[in-house]
């Protein structure tokens, strides 16, 4: 899992995310941006929350594809199409975060406004990059049987 960083000369952070994070070894899992729309391609709802939940539900989706979870998230980005919707998708991230995110290690994300996005009924875009921990080959979690066989010899001859 990824470890928070916080540099001792900086203050918390402003909102829901973490200066940096210290990423272990594994496989970087890298999440096109992700819409407000559902898996039939509708847009989840005209407004910013909805689609903010929406789209952090479609990076879950990958992210869980790929062997991950949201716990391993190292890098967020969101794109707002207009300012107006920060508070609003602010107020998404405070209803999902916690649930997402329960001991409170918060991925650092970089939100940008931004003129628009493919389709004009789209408001929020999230890009992800997730690390994938390396799993340990069967050979590595067990004692080799010889050692272990010529080990109960000796010991039922002696």
């Amino acid at each position: 899992m990824a470890r928070v960083v916080t540099p001792k000369s900086f203050g918390a952070p402003l909102g829901m995310y973490s200066h940096g994070m210290l990423a272990g070894p594994g496989e970087l899992l890298v999440v096109a941006g992700q819409v407000g729309t559902r898996s039939d391609g509708q847009v989840a709802g005209a407004d910013v929350a909805a689609q903010t939940k929406q789209a952090l539900e479609n990076v879950r989706t990958v992210l869980e594809a790929g062997g991950c979870t949201l716990r391993d998230v190292v890098r967020l980005q969101t794109f707002l199409t207009r300012r107006e919707d920060i508070a609003g998708f602010m107020k998404a991230r405070q209803d999902v975060f916690p649930g997402y995110f329960p001991d409170g290690a918060y991925p650092p994300n970089t939100l940008l406004v931004i003129s628009g996005l493919v389709r004009p009924d789209l408001l929020v875009e999230i890009e992800a990059i997730a690390v994938r921990r390396p799993s340990r080959p069967a050979a590595a979690r067990k004692r080799p049987p010889a050692k272990r066989a010529a080990t109960s010899r000796r010991r039922a001859r002696g």
